[in-house]
């Protein structure tokens, strides 16, 4: 099964802004830049969100250009597309995870485990 994702082209800054402004999706895009290239399975982020409310999540991220989701038999292995992003909007992406590493409002993944190498 394929996910549709937008090409890097039709990636646009006003889509891309909103979905940040979210503090779980914002959690979310921090968690994968500090695992930079490591896909993660989805369910590595259920401490912050029900299975639902994720689902939800991810699939804004992903059909905003965010991250990049493949099924993998049962599973979703989400990963950041930084180049994609740093390619369109130059600095955007490195200003906000900086911007978010600092706020201490926002909710902290890492207690479930369940990481997946490529």
């Amino acid at each position: 099964m394929t996910l549709p994702h937008p090409t890097a082209d039709q990636i646009s800054l006003p889509i891309v802004l909103a979905v940040l402004g979210d503090p779980t999706r914002l959690a979310i895009v921090r968690y994968l830049a500090s695992k930079e290239g490591v896909p993660m399975n989805c369910s590595k982020f259920l401490d912050l969100a029900s299975k639902t409310n994720l689902s939800y999540h991810l699939a804004k991220l992903r059909e905003a250009g965010v991250t990049r989701a493949e099924a993998v038999g049962t599973s979703r292995l989400i990963t950041l597309r930084r180049d994609d992003l740093d390619r369109r909007f130059p600095g955007l992406l490195d200003s906000v995870i900086a911007a978010a590493s600092e706020d201490k409002a926002l909710p902290v993944v890492g207690t479930v485990d369940a990481e997946i190498d490529s």
